[in-house]
């Protein structure tokens, strides 16, 4: 759909918007803060670090550890105090309740009503009758109406995160739901992944995010939605298949440069052989195999650990040999990645570019990877850590946002204490921008960094979401990207919300030049929403 053009006032402001966006890209990719306040000098490490915080500094430090500033967020964190707030966090428990209107919305999903198992076997057999068809014309008309429910079953899981991390008070733990996500990231194009990415997420990846490194690694190793897009599932004892050998060390353990050789993606592949998925229906007897390898299957919901397929030859990682056997033997192959150091520095690392920035200190990475390796790989404890630090805080404010974060930012300071009729449009808003839910086809995710958002189509593209925003569009119950009179009449009081004041002692020149000219509330929050003080958190 063509976006209307802007109306004849913001035509005449052409000049202050290129100022603008000037200050939040300048060449097209590199990022200058020259439009933002002073980072908060560094004060000290631990929890006293947070005695002297201002309410700037609040507020910017809810923009960090949750999806985005809320009056109701400033409330809790006021009360609360802001050790408390961290400590609340930090330990959240996985079920959070939602407002009843926005947890209505999930509850009459069809991902939230019907098992995984009871899921994907109906699409798989409506997928086998569509192709049975007798004729050409009926097999498209089925194919396609298959094709239209497994990507409704994505659209779904994708509504429930925004819902999610718009509304829970368990901000954190959403936005680490996040980062685990793209993480151990899996494409929901592939295949028949549109019907398992919500329940990926749901019970690999959210129970987790807070917890163990460990026991979220496994939680990813056997789920049918990674087993399917890095091709384990075909991993079988004769016809090895490395890729997700090489990717759970590149990507999600040990780093590019964590020390493995080509002989150790090859021996933990033979490792991995016979892990994979069954179509068979719940409670159906296991396949024929001789009594000395039934012992050894396993199955748990849609995972199958199949002995039959099993390489059972010895085999040696990193150096040392592996001693267990059958499904034991990549638990062992699992502990033994989890617990290097090369991961602990990787893993800490990616957690630093997530939550600090581009370039964090050798000193924070350190303390980062020690505190990974002393607790076990205790996520809570590693970001307690990073919490405590003064660069940590010397960041806020200072990291450009990425698409989801500048879209569910925008929702939740527009929409956060009003549950919107769906979050269709937001869903939109990210495909534009290049982010959508589980739509990163390569398995290294998303980039972190600034400069992969900083373009100058990106940033086209977000004054386009600013103005949507700004208009109050995301309130509309249609779905539509652009803005029409179909929006609401009254644009949201950005002006006047608790968090915008709280920043405005610190906004630029050029950036108060900008909003005194706006000739009304809706003018006023697309400029604010597409200033430098908006797009950094």
């Amino acid at each position: 759909m063509i976006p209307l053009p802007p109306p004849p006032t913001l035509i005449a402001r052409r000049s202050v918007l290129a100022g603008l966006a000037g200050l939040a890209v300048c060449g097209g990719t590199r990022i200058t803060h020259a439009a933002l306040p002073a980072a908060p000098a560094p004060g000290p490490a631990g929890a006293d670090a947070w005695n002297t915080a201002d309410e700037r500094t609040t507020c910017r430090l809810l923009d960090r550890v949750s999806w985005g500033g809320t009056a109701q967020g400033a409330r809790v964190l006021g009360t609360m105090g802001v050790n408390a707030y961290l400590a609340s966090q930090l330990r959240a428990g996985v079920q959070a309740p939602l407002p009843r209107e926005a947890q209505a919305q999930i509850d009459a999903m069809v991902i939230s009503r019907t098992p995984i198992e009871t899921l994907a076997a109906d699409m798989e057999a409506r997928h086998r009758a569509a192709k049975a068809r007798p004729t050409e014309e009926e097999r498209k008309a089925a194919l396609k109406a298959w094709q239209q429910d497994m990507r409704a079953l994505q659209q779904e899981a994708a509504a429930r995160f925004v819902l999610r991390a718009v509304y829970s008070p368990h901000q954190l733990r959403e936005k680490m739901t996040w980062f685990w996500m793209n993480h151990f990231n899996v494409f929901g194009g592939k295949g028949s992944l549109r019907a398992l990415v919500g329940d990926y997420e749901e019970r690999a990846i959210r129970p987790h995010a807070l917890g163990r490194f460990r026991d979220l690694l496994g939680a990813t190793v056997r789920h049918p939605a990674m087993l399917r897009y890095l091709d384990n599932a075909q991993n079988a004892a004769g016809r090895i298949n490395e890729n997700y050998a090489r990717e759970l060390m590149e990507l999600h353990t040990l780093g590019v440069d964590g020390g493995y050789s080509q002989q150790d993606v090859q021996e933990l592949a033979r490792v991995l052989t016979g892990v994979g998925v069954t179509q068979r229906p719940p409670g159906e007897e296991p396949p024929r195999m001789k009594p000395a390898m039934r012992r050894h299957y396993v199955r748990q919901g849609l995972f199958e650990f199949n002995p039959q397929r099993h390489d059972w030859g010895p085999k040696t990682l990193l150096g040392q040999p592996l001693r267990a056997e059958g499904l034991a033997e990549v638990d062992e192959a699992l502990d033994r990645l989890a617990r290097a150091p090369a991961t602990a520095r990787f893993v800490t690392r990616k957690l630093a570019l997530f939550l600090v920035g581009d370039n964090p200190s050798p000193t924070l990475l350190q303390a980062l990877a020690r505190s990974f390796e002393r607790t076990g790989g205790d996520i809570a404890a590693v970001l307690e850590t990073l919490f405590s630090s003064p660069e940590f805080r010397a960041s806020l404010g200072q990291r450009f946002r990425d698409p989801v974060h500048y879209v569910l930012a925008g929702l939740r300071l527009a929409h956060g204490d009003a549950v919107l009729p769906g979050p269709e449009r937001a869903l939109g808003w990210l495909q534009r921008l290049a982010q959508p839910l589980y739509g990163r086809a390569t398995p290294d995710g998303y980039p972190l960094d600034a400069a992969s958002w900083a373009g100058s189509g990106q940033m086209s593209a977000r004054f386009e979401v600013a103005r949507a925003l700004g208009a109050g569009a995301a309130a509309a119950a249609a779905p539509r990207d652009d803005i029409t009179e179909a929006s609401p009449r009254h644009p949201p009081a950005l002006a006047q919300a608790a968090y915008v004041r709280a920043l405005e002692p610190a906004w630029s020149a050029a950036t108060r030049n900008a909003l005194a000219q706006a000739a009304s509330p809706r003018e006023w929050n697309l400029l604010f929403l597409a200033s430098p003080e908006f797009m950094h958190g």
